[in-house]
């Protein structure tokens, strides 16, 4: 039999040859036997549909212990599973004396070599390939069967339990994507379930719930006492608590209903389960959210753990790319609030690296993108920037000269708040509203209602970058540079309307401290600042401006 293989160092764990069903050139064959090389064991030839007859020579060894379609075909058959490899990739016992303790790449050419010798090695030839790479470690990923917990989710009670009610909630309509589109990604990943490992090899997590005997046998329960207690164990037989720990993404599929005191029927459950909306990105809707409705609607009595899920894109780099710590262009957003300087910022992309061979080039990178640091742009100018770039279901390619635009109308909101203090010192502002306008209050406060209703529309559908837009034009073109413009010869010296003067000034006031509070949600820091020093001008009452009501159209009254 010619097989072909791109591991040659699996093949002492093969548990059999597979053929296709339909392949005349091998029906002869299919129950036959044959012999491992380099070893002594013998193994079937097979039929599966797995094998694709025109690829290669129609024949393929299968290794269940060390890939994931091999599994699948050795548990259809029934096969014997043998795991070759230690936990440090080398080869361990169940391999002949001659490859233990190799290297699986050192074992790989003297199995090769071996396999020539004996005249069993037709050819090598260059094959590409795709191989797994660990993105911290760098080197190559191997399948490797090991004992781990599972969450049942494939098998009749599984699906019933667990899955199926997930599915309903969102086809009948109780859960919401946004964008709608984001569903169909749930629903590909609910429809194609296997089995949930949430046992993980880790130091930091929870442990696994699950105790051993010296014989093996496993006891399940909250703690080591209720283990004792419910499986009737005497007081002095030694236990030892699994090592694993548990799934992260498991241990946060419990957060909507564990952190408002479940399992006990608390206040705080009551009023805060379900939530409205979950935010979160579309990398993770199977990791997370379709796994939050799968744990909260099994533990909370079929009750949806939120609404409504909004999907927001990733921020990627100035070129279009995924920030990631192993390719250096992660900004950390402290670093654009306050600023950094450039040695600062090399330093920081630079260390503590999983792989520290790349910090030569990221070092070289951050010198020609930053060649004076970031310089301090303040905690609302980012706020805004990502509002702004909030364009539903997509990626953000985030870019610093937005976030100076943006520190430039936190400025403009600045100095008009400004100007307004300076024309309404001293001076007494009415706090009622004034029934008569000018054309310029009139047109302020019909361009100001239009914004509301804008802004509360675009907020109510997830369009944040609708509202920052709004915001935007209305306090820069529309307050900033025309009305302020409008009313400075009114407030002038050389207008000696006192009653005019004082209509201007509570129109100036007015406008402000609804476009104060209309900003606040994306600008809460510059807002809150501004609000405390005009605010009581008006007769505003409360310690702060996140108290306040937000603004609602008016029909430009």
């Amino acid at each position: 039999m010619h097989i072909a293989t791109t591991r040659p160092e699996t093949i002492l764990a093969d548990g059999a040859l597979a053929v296709h069903p339909d392949d005349e050139r091998y029906r002869h064959l299919l129950g036959k036997m044959v012999h491992v090389p380099l070893t002594e064991r013998v193994i079937p030839i097979i039929a599966d549909e797995y094998v694709e007859m025109d690829f290669g020579t129609g024949c393929v060894k299968i290794t269940p212990a060390h890939d994931f379609n091999d599994y699948a075909v050795g548990q259809r058959h029934t096969m014997e599973v043998i795991n070759l490899m230690n936990p440090d990739a080398t080869l361990n016992d169940n391999v002949p004396a001659a490859y233990r303790g190799l290297d699986r790449w050192v074992a790989r050419d003297k199995i090769v070599a071996d396999l020539d010798s004996a005249g069993l090695l037709e050819k090598v030839e260059p094959h590409t390939l795709k191989r797994p790479y660990g993105d911290r470690s760098g080197v190559v990923i191997e399948p490797y069967l090991t004992d781990q917990w599972f969450v049942d989710l494939s098998s009749d009670k599984g699906m019933a339990k667990l899955t199926q009610p997930a599915l309903d909630a969102v086809r009948d309509g109780r859960i919401k994507f946004v964008p709608d589109n984001w569903k169909n990604t749930y629903y590909n990943w609910m429809e194609n379930l296997q089995d949930w490992c949430i046992s993980r090899q880790l130091w930091w997590g929870h442990r696994i719930p699950a105790w051993y005997d010296a014989d093996g046998n496993i006891y399940v329960a909250e703690n080591e006492a209720a283990a004792r207690a419910k499986y009737q164990l005497a007081a002095d037989l030694p236990l030892n608590q699994d090592e694993d720990v548990l799934d992260t993404w498991f241990s946060s599929a419990l957060w909507p209903f564990a952190t408002q005191g479940w399992p006990e029927h608390t206040a705080d459950l009551k009023a805060f389960y379900p939530g409205n909306v979950l935010v979160t990105g579309f990398d993770i809707i199977f990791f997370w959210v379709a796994r939050m409705v799968l744990m909260g609607m099994y533990c909370m009595d079929g009750e949806i753990p939120f609404k409504e899920v909004y999907i927001h894109g990733l921020v990627r780099d100035s070129e279009g790319q995924k920030m990631s710590k192993s390719k250096g262009n992660v900004l950390d957003p402290l670093d654009i609030i306050d600023g950094i300087d450039l040695e600062s910022l090399v330093a920081k992309r630079t260390s503590g690296m999983m792989q520290p061979q790349k910090a030569a080039k990221i070092e070289a990178q951050t010198r020609k993108e930053f060649p004076d640091g970031i310089a301090a742009h303040g905690t609302d100018a980012l706020r805004f920037t990502f509002a702004a770039q909030a364009t539903m279901g997509r990626d953000v390619v985030f870019d610093l000269k937005r976030v100076e635009g943006y520190r430039n109308f936190c400025n403009k909101l600045w100095n008009a708040a400004r100007f307004v203090q300076m024309q309404t010192a001293g001076q007494t502002i009415t706090a009622a509203p004034v029934k008569e306008k000018s054309a310029a209050d009139r047109w302020i406060y019909g361009a100001l209602d239009r914004t509301i209703r804008s802004v509360r529309e675009a907020f109510d559908t997830y369009r944040f970058d609708f509202a920052a837009q709004a915001l935007y034009d209305f306090i820069w073109n529309q307050y900033c540079d025309w009305y302020l413009e409008l009313v400075k010869p009114i407030l002038g010296k050389h207008n000696d309307d006192d009653a005019e003067k004082a209509r201007t000034r509570h129109t100036l006031l007015d406008v402000l401290e609804q476009a104060l509070r209309l900003i606040h949600p994306l600008m809460p820091y510059i807002s809150e600042e501004i609000w405390q020093q005009t605010a009581p001008l008006l007769g505003a009452t409360g310690d702060t401006l996140m108290t306040q009501p937000y603004p609602a159209a008016t029909n430009g009254e």
